[in-house]
């Protein structure tokens, strides 16, 4: 019987949707990046979704971030998420939570449940923490690197993080990573040189760090999207030990 997942089935057989409907999948952030990964990994059959994020929307967003528009401004991205997931596989579990991930708030995950994580954050102090997690918990991770001030979605790569090169804060996390002994970490990133901006750069204040401010990177809808689609295709293909 056809079934809205049946053209996935055809690729991956019967028992790796099987997989897919049993695994549960904490996803960290859901802006350009994370928002196309959740997109996918729902279209996909995922049976649990965990969805990390603090931030609501808003209009600046609406260029690149899937949950973004005019009726969404000012509501949290976790909860447009859970709505349009639940819109695409009412069958899914949906688990919504509204936090800043740090190593102060890493305390309120349970990452025991998880068979999958998604690093789509920001913060390198974030990503770190999400990458000590997984390892003590032993469960399989993929970081997303820089895809802000990019315009060449062609140039993303999967690789282990120490095999990276040109991306900026892939070079921190290698740095950071090396540090702690962490050995490997599977990463998309882009080998395209940040482009020039065109206009002045903006600084934000840092949530949760008193008086740091963060750079706002340039973006468009074409390169952070694909970069989310990339870590779900590998998610799925992990999960399922999809083989060509």
């Amino acid at each position: 019987m056809l079934n809205k997942f049946s053209r996935t089935e055809m690729i991956f057989g019967s028992d790796g949707m099987e997989k897919l409907r049993d695994a549960k999948i904490a996803v960290f952030g859901l802006g350009g990046v994370g928002g196309y990964t959740v997109e996918a990994l729902a279209r996909c059959g995922v049976g649990t979704l965990d969805l990390f994020d603090n931030d609501k929307i808003d209009i600046t967003n609406i260029n690149r971030q899937i949950y973004a528009t005019t009726k969404t401004i000012g509501e949290y991205k976790v909860d447009i998420a859970k709505e349009r997931i639940l819109d695409i596989n009412p069958n899914a579990v949906v688990n919504a939570y509204k936090l800043f991930f740090l190593q102060k708030t890493s305390c309120e995950v349970d990452f025991s449940k998880y068979d999958y994580i998604v690093d789509a954050i920001d913060t390198v102090s974030g990503k770190i923490e999400l990458v000590l997690n997984a390892k003590e918990y032993n469960i399989p991770i993929i970081s997303s690197m820089g895809a802000g001030n990019k315009i060449d979605p062609t140039m993303f790569k999967v690789a282990d993080i120490y095999e990276t090169k040109i991306c900026p804060l892939a070079k921190v996390m290698r740095r950071e990573l090396k540090k702690r002994g962490i050995e490997k970490l599977k990463v998309v990133y882009s080998r395209e040189t940040p482009v020039r901006l065109q206009t002045p750069v903006n600084f934000v204040d840092t949530p949760f760090q008193k008086g740091a401010k963060r750079q706002i990177p340039g973006s468009n809808s074409f390169v952070p999207s694909v970069a989310g689609l990339i870590i779900a295709g590998e998610v799925v293909k992990d999960l399922t030990g999809y083989e060509k």
